[in-house]
């Protein structure tokens, strides 16, 4: 039946996978169609050559056949075929068509290099080599039918070279397979082996992508006697999906039975029966009939019995969720031997939990193929012209490695002079192209609660390029519970570990963050200063302090001056700003009570802080690392202090600074830096606390801080 037959079909075994999966050659189509089949009989048409069309079909090749849809001439035309399949048969020379067509094929193979597959159906090839017996006979029938006496000879003579060519060929024969299903397998993979396998149009350019796509492909190719799932991680924008449509492009042809399903995120969120509809299609892509279900249940019920044993490959674009993968493809176990499963995702903690078998991550271009993939957008070639040369280096830098916005920025910049390429990137410091920030603000918007925003929200004001374990500190101590928080946010590709345990983050991802403090996209209105969240602006932080409008809202504020500018601020200017946690300044001269100061800091790095001891007003009971580097401290302050929880202390290039403070009042103390102190020379009492010091260039005080460094350990030990 047509029922086992296919199911025959789709139980390909994983070692032929292996086997003609083990390189993938592309090439442009030149073809109208993949596959020519030639036959003769009706009969044969019903039965045979109709299973046989299914599964060419079924294997995503494009099949036309004989006597179909146009007129010979037009049929065999060198480029409408890349593969012919001739079916020969008892029948076969009863069809003076068939033999003009094998004629023609010949012809075809023998100028154009089309390939030719040979199938010998009840029939032995050489009674068709030889034309022997009936097959001679009607032959030479159907000549006398189809020419005149005067070109019997040399048309008989053409049908017969035609007939021996091809039957020399290495053909394939229903006597050697155990049933008709085996030979329709066999026909299946021969075809797939010899097509030159073309990359669907995935990308205009698809700059990079080749090495991406095989890196995963090869890993595909070593797992094929197990289900395999894949994912692929990385920041919105950066390729994934695009990445997946070429892996599917190159494999497909491999799988009888298969579906790829785009922005399941979006479906689920725009559809409150998505999780149903991503089900029916996924089963009806893969059954290649309508199905239609009415509940979550049903469908995982339907998946595991109809999807039972078949080899499969499945592409999952965009999944957010854990019930989406769990509904769809919730088993291993449901699907057969040599099955691929490949998931698109932004989040990291979802491959974990669904212990996929490869995570491959996206990183961002290089410098050279981003400039060329932004100049194949911007100038429809590879490099830069040569007056915009230095412009379109500028905006590649701007753009981070991220293809979303070099094919926008290049696309929105093809055509435009310097002024306008200049007024662009001019704009761009200020406000972000709003398409690629809607893209990028997906995942932001994915973040479960306040806690996790407002960590990604201080570390691209504030964090950047500071060690992970020194911001989890700073951030616990805000109640964020950041050692939980920051590993989200890297599972979501938001923020990332970099060289030495510092945090890192995507440039545009930095912008689109505080352009959603400020309110300035486009769909937000824009927020003053003083009511934002964080400062960081120069220009926002010298008018909320200049013309002392801050208020509560404000959580975070850095200003940064140079050495040499000598304004000078009011304390005052902090009255309101109650709830400021985290305060970052360099060189800013501050003069007042400092009581005015926020009771709950959190963080203070104030480079060159003015005075020379911290006054007994400045409120520090909370303060989790104060970091006072270049200060012109003399000592940390007059008055001992109890600091419950300052945990880091960094005093380093005071060249001033004669002695530390008395640690008996910093219980939680475990860091404490003393860098380029020249003047240093007075020790107090640790009460028994483990400091770890970093000391270096204290000349002058050497001597003694070797002596108080034997007297920690002993008291230690």
């Amino acid at each position: 039946t047509v029922a086992s037959l296919f199911s025959q079909l789709t139980s390909s075994t994983s070692m032929e996978f292996a086997s003609s999966s083990s390189s993938f050659p592309k090439s442009k189509s030149r073809w109208t169609y993949d596959v020519f089949i030639n036959f003769s009989g009706e009969d044969l048409r019903k039965n045979f050559i109709s299973h046989l069309s299914y599964a060419l079909s079924k294997a995503g090749i494009n099949t036309v056949l004989d006597g179909q849809q146009m007129e010979l001439e037009e049929l065999m035309k060198p480029e409408k075929s890349q593969i012919s399949i001739v079916v020969f048969s008892k029948s076969y020379t009863e069809s003076t068509w068939c033999l003009d067509e094998l004629a023609k094929i010949i012809e075809i193979h023998e100028t154009y290099g089309q390939r030719v597959v040979v199938v010998f159906y009840e029939i032995d090839p050489s009674h068709v080599r030889d034309q022997k017996g009936d097959f001679g006979k009607g032959l030479k029938a159907a000549a006398r039918k189809r020419f005149s006496e005067e070109h019997l000879e040399s048309g008989l003579s053409r049908w017969s070279q035609a007939l021996t060519k091809a039957a020399n060929f290495s053909g394939l024969d229903l006597k050697n397979c155990r049933d008709e299903a085996e030979l329709v397998k066999q026909i299946v993979n021969d075809v797939l082996n010899k097509l030159e396998y073309e990359v669907r149009s995935v990308t205009k350019f698809p700059v990079g992508l080749e090495s991406r796509v095989q890196e995963v492909i090869r890993f595909i190719e070593n797992q094929s006697t197990k289900v395999c799932i894949i994912g692929i991680w990385g920041m919105g924008g950066v390729g994934k999906t695009t990445t997946a449509k070429a892996i599917y492009s190159q494999i497909h042809r491999r799988f009888m039975d298969k579906s790829f399903i785009e922005s399941i995120r979006s479906v689920c969120e725009t559809d409150s029966k998505g999780h149903v509809h991503l089900q029916e299609q996924l089963l009806s892509d893969v059954l290649n009939t309508k199905v239609k279900i009415h509940s979550i249940g049903m469908g995982t019920t339907i998946i595991e019995k109809r999807l039972s044993g078949k080899r499969v490959l499945i592409v999952l674009d965009d999944v957010n969720e854990i019930g989406q993968l769990e509904d769809l493809c919730g088993n291993c176990e449901w699907f057969g031997q040599g099955s691929v499963i490949i998931i698109t995702t932004r989040d990291v903690g979802l491959l974990n939990l669904f212990k996929v078998d490869y995570v491959y991550k996206m990183e961002e271009m290089d410098e050279n193929e981003s400039l060329e993939l932004f100049c194949l957008h911007a100038f429809g070639e590879p490099n830069p012209r040569e007056d915009f040369n230095e412009l379109a280096r500028n905006v590649v830098a701007y753009c981070g490695g991220l293809p979303l916005a070099l094919k926008v920025l290049g696309s929105n910049l093809r055509g435009r002079s310097n002024e306008e390429w200049e007024s662009v990137l001019s704009k761009l410091k200020q406000i972000p192209n709003n398409e690629v920030q809607e893209i990028l603000k997906i995942s932001f918007d994915g973040l479960r609660d306040h806690m996790e925003k407002d960590i990604f929200f201080d570390v691209c004001c504030f964090f950047i390029g500071k060690d992970i374990a020194y911001v989890t500190d700073i951030l616990n101590g805000c109640g964020l519970h950041a050692d939980i928080g920051i590993p989200v946010l890297i599972e979501r590709s938001l923020i990332k570990i970099e060289k030495n345990n510092k945090l890192g983050m995507h440039p545009l991802l930095q912008q689109m963050g505080r352009e959603i403090i400020r309110g300035s996209s486009i769909k937000e209105p824009f927020i003053e200063p003083g009511k934002q969240s964080r400062l960081w602006f120069h220009e926002d932080v010298l008018d909320v302090l200049i013309k002392n409008t801050g208020t509560i809202a404000i959580e975070g504020l850095a200003l940064q001056l140079h050495l040499s500018i000598r304004d000078c601020f009011k304390a005052e200017a902090f009255q309101e700003m109650k709830r400021l946690r985290l305060l970052r300044l360099d060189h800013v001269q501050l003069t007042g009570d400092y009581g005015y100061l926020s009771k709950q800091l959190r963080w203070i790095y104030w480079k060159g802080f003015p005075l020379n001891y911290i006054p007994n007003n400045f409120y520090l009971e909370g303060v989790i690392a104060i970091d006072l580097k270049h200060s012109n401290l003399k000592l940390l302050w007059k008055k001992t202090q109890v600091l419950q929880w300052l945990k880091i202390l960094n005093l380093s290039h005071s060249k001033y600074l004669t002695e530390t403070p008395d640690f008996s009042g910093l219980p939680s103390l475990e860091k404490l830096i003393l860098k380029d102190c020249p003047r240093l020379r007075k020790f107090p009492s640790i009460c028994c606390i483990m400091i770890w010091v970093i000391y270096h260039q204290c000349l002058a005080a050497f001597q003694t801080f070797e002596a108080f460094w034997c007297n920690v350990t002993q008291s230690s030990s």
